[in-house]
């Protein structure tokens, strides 16, 4: 009896130590836009190619530093008042830059022999800055890419991730690229994106998740993110004047993401512009900063860019936390349940049928006929499914003044809200679990053209 209550309080100490530890979701996304500014490093099989998407099947001997220095970058990040760093783990090609028992394909394998991520993490932990992983889903290398995705394929990525997450100590934060954006094509039904989003938060609940999928999903929600990230070099550009959410917006100091053979005597991003129409506009944002800076194939940074790093910790100082972050609805994580799936609705306008209001493209919209005074549309869901949240995205912000919420069960409608509609572009309405055959949505009051660019139903 004895033994059994102290093996009763060692699981109440442990479960207590651990809750204390986890922290909430808003906090954590507070501390990472109160980091400001950091380094993106883009080191990996490119850095040895004329391109930044390479040969898939380089060989292994092609990675060769022969003065890996990661404790430059940190001093260099370090002199630009950043406060961490960002690795780029395994990119698009599949090259693997830690020692991983999952592929042959990686550094450690290499005539270098190095795990670079080992090195990376302690030297910028040396210099007192937080360390971050990149890490991308497509891999060409080993066929993960449209038209071949296997079931096996998650395990693998789970195996590399959890190397990651629990021989590097604490991350700050996982950025994963080359997911469900148009230009990869891989979807979160076919890598399940819940599955592994659940799976890094049980390796480390306060390591946040971040997909670079701003291409694809609209700014005013957190689609598949706890942080929404923009790529600036692909066109996605943060409003300073309207974000109301925590962000990541990235940049490359050189031309492009990896290094090339120019990029010495390259001329690079300007300094002052940096500082004056990126860090400091975006910090009061609500956004972080990540400045991307490529070593070269020696496995250093070039002196042009050290020296640009310098120019900008002078002209730039960490001020401490920014100001909080608005409250925002909850991360979306689990797949839609209505997309594809058959459609009704009351007369469209021209061929903007309803069809176009569950395509997963938010480019598209169903767009009601201007003389249907209350338009509705329902969405199927392929059989009883459990739902608790339902998604309407505007086209534009406004058009949709009220509106009732119903779902389908048997022979019966059940009502889940009827109301004034919130004042965004993208409306969440969250409820206790129900089982549900269809969703329908009807306009009771608008003004101007009806269209929904897409209905979730998660």
């Amino acid at each position: 009896m004895k033994r059994n209550l102290i093996l009763f309080l060692l699981f109440l100490l442990t479960f207590l130590l651990a809750s204390a530890q986890q922290r909430s979701l808003y906090d954590l996304q507070q501390a990472f836009v109160d980091l400001r500014f950091g380094m993106f490093i883009h080191y990996n099989m490119p850095t040895y190619s004329i391109e930044d998407w390479p040969d898939p099947d380089m060989p292994v001997s092609a990675f060769a530093p022969t003065n890996l220095d990661c404790r430059q970058w940190a001093k260099a990040a370090k002199a630009a008042n950043m406060s961490y760093g960002c690795l780029t783990t395994k990119h698009h090609s599949g090259f693997c830059i830690w020692d991983t028992k999952t592929t042959d394909y990686n550094s450690m394998q290499s005539p270098a022999h190095v795990d670079v991520v080992r090195q990376y993490v302690d030297a910028f932990r040396e210099e007192g800055l937080s360390v971050m992983l990149y890490f991308s889903i497509l891999d060409t290398h080993h066929r993960i890419r449209p038209g071949h995705i296997k079931p096996s394929h998650t395990k693998y990525i789970k195996s590399q991730l959890r190397e990651l997450l629990t021989n590097y100590g604490d991350i700050t934060a996982l950025i994963i690229d080359g997911w469900d954006a148009p230009w990869s094509r891989i979807s979160y039904d076919e890598i399940p994106f819940s599955d592994i989003y659940n799976y890094i938060k049980s390796l480390q609940p306060n390591c946040l998740v971040m997909d670079l999928n701003a291409a694809k999903y609209p700014r005013e929600a957190l689609f598949y993110t706890d942080i929404k990230s923009y790529e600036q070099g692909a066109g996605q550009k943060i409003s300073t004047s309207e974000n109301r959410l925590p962000a990541l917006a990235c940049l490359s100091i050189q031309r492009t993401w990896f290094w090339k053979e120019s990029m010495p005597t390259d001329k690079l991003k300007d300094v002052r512009w940096l500082v004056e129409e990126n860090i400091r506009p975006y910090n009061n944002a609500y956004c972080n900063f990540i400045l991307n800076v490529a070593p070269n194939r020696e496995g250093k940074m070039d002196d042009n860019a050290v020296e640009a790093l310098c120019q900008i910790g002078q002209m730039w100082k960490h001020e401490g936390s920014t100001q909080p972050i608005p409250e925002c609805d909850a991360p979306i994580t689990l797949c839609n349940l209505a997309k594809g799936c058959p459609t009704e609705y009351s007369w469209s306008y021209d061929y903007k049928i309803g069809d176009f209001a569950n395509d997963d493209n938010f480019d598209t919209s169903w767009i009601s006929h201007s003389t249907v005074s209350e338009p509705w549309l329902e969405a199927g869901l392929n059989g009883k499914k459990r739902i608790s949240l339902v998604t309407i995205v505007e086209k534009r912000k406004g058009s949709l003044q009220a509106y009732r919420i119903e779902y389908k069960r048997g022979k019966s409608w059940h009502k889940l809200f009827e109301g004034t509609a919130p004042e965004c572009r993208v409306k969440q309405h969250r409820f206790p679990p129900v089982m549900a055959e269809r969703v329908r949505i009807t306009i009771t009051r608008h003004q101007g053209e009806v269209a929904l660019s897409e209905v979730g139903v998660y």
